[in-house]
This record gives structure tokens, sequence and C-alpha cells, in this order.
């Protein structure tokens, strides 16, 4: 069972709704952001994680599968004040040429990447609008930024993010909501396992012999954005890891 939904203890008490949150990124951004004084709202399909990590910071847990409409309602529903917005749930499946896409991948990419951001924004849009000052950030990828090859459906799939959040930007000028994307590149989480399906040798080949960024890194970043005089808007970061300079040019030691 989730948890109910409660009021910031007090009115001035900002509330953070960080998707993806039960792990990765997620949840280092849902604990920097209750560290810097948030009120965390925590979205995820694994609501027993959720639950320990939110009973953790003083958050709350609420069961969320973005790409379901819903549970995206349902979650909504729960949520009465909401003044930052972290969009991070998300995933790449697989490593196909478009020659060789498996359509299914490519599908469930699209639709967790990029329609489950819609969603989010949809559902929450006016209550963020209600905030004297909200945020909207995206979590993207280097991978919005650079395509290359074995990541087809993933640069698709970031690449309509990125542009998704770059028009938000321009519609939503003039209201009092900020909106940033941030463009991760190499972060050593499960992303690799849920890539490559399970196999854990693969998915740690792709960090051998090199140092990647942490989710604490990226979370350190949302909460930097995140904390800005009102008067900023941070539009884009791209961050790699010192041993990256690009989606594919990666410094290996040997072992």
């Amino acid at each position: 069972m989730t948890s109910t939904y409660r009021l910031p203890t007090s009115p001035d008490q900002r509330v953070a709704v960080v998707t993806g949150a039960s792990s990765g990124i997620g949840e280092a951004t849902a604990r920097a952001l209750a560290a810097a004084g948030y009120r965390v709202v925590l979205g995820a399909r694994r609501v027993d994680l959720l639950e320990r990590i939110a009973a953790e910071i003083g958050g709350v847990a609420l069961a969320l599968d973005v790409t379901d409409d819903a549970s995206v309602a349902a979650f909504a529903d729960q949520v009465s004040r909401c003044d930052l917005l972290v969009n991070n749930a998300g995933g790449a499946l697989g490593a196909d040429s478009v020659a060789d896409a498996n359509l299914d991948d490519w599908q469930w990419m699209y639709d967790v990447n990029v329609l489950g951001t819609v969603r989010m924004i949809r559902a929450l849009l006016p209550i963020l609008e209600a905030s004297d000052d909200a945020q909207v950030i995206n979590i993207g990828s280097v991978a919005a930024r650079e395509p290359y090859r074995g990541g087809a459906g993933y640069n698709a799939a970031k690449h309509a993010v990125a542009a998704l959040t770059r028009v938000l930007r321009i519609e939503l000028l003039g209201k009092p909501v900020r909106v940033c994307e941030i463009d991760p590149g190499m972060v050593q989480t499960d992303f690799s396992l849920v890539r490559f399906k399970g196999d854990q040798d693969r998915a740690d080949a792709v960090y051998a012999g090199v140092d990647p960024l942490r989710a604490e890194d990226v979370a350190d970043a949302v909460t930097w954005v995140a904390t800005r005089p009102a008067r900023v808007n941070i539009d884009q970061i791209l961050m790699l890891a010192r041993d990256q300079s690009s989606a594919q040019v990666i410094h290996r030691r040997e072992a």
C-alpha cells in the first residue's frame, strides 16, 4: 500500500516530485532535494523501495507508472502542491541498429522517456503554475546531443525529450515556471543492466576501466538548478565524466 500524500509541514516548505525515484539518479535526487529542504514526493513502480527511501528522508511514496495514463492520473490526484517536477523516469532497451530495430523496445523507450514526460507535465502543470516559482527539470542524456552507433532507439527518444523540453520553455515564457534539461553522459547505475536485459557481464563492460559519473553527481546538478534565484533559468546542462569527452569517446585504463 502506498503512503497517503501529506501537506508540507509548513506553508513555506516547497514540494518536489521525482519520478523514477526507486533507485539510481531518481533516488539520489530525492535524497539531495530532501537535504536541501524540499518535501519530496517519490514516484515509481517499485513501491517497496520507494517507501524505504521515503521513510529515510521524510518524504512520501506514491505508486507511479509513467507509461500508464490511469497511474499518472491517480498519482496527480494525490498531489496538492508541486513546486518542482523532476522527470527522471526513463531508460534504454537494446543496442540494435535502425535496420534491425526491435519495435517493441523502441515503443517502450518512446513511451517511458517521451510520453511519460509529457504525461507528468500535463498532469501537474496546473499546480506548478499555481506556485509563485516552479520548475520542471527533465533528465535527458548525451544521447540527446549526439547520435551514436548502438543507440538508435534511445537517441531518437532522448532527442524527442530535448525537443519537448525546449518548446515547453518557449510555451511557458512569462509564467512562473522555469524549465531545464540536464543531459548526463555515462553514469554508473542500473541503466546498462536494464539496457542489456539483465546481462551483468555486458553491463559491467560498459564501465570497465572508466571512472564514470555517479548518480549523486547528477543529483547535485539538479539541486543546484533547483536552488537558483527565481530570476535565473538554467536552460541546459551537459555533464560528462572526466574520462568521457563525447558519447563514444572514452578513456579506459588498463586493468
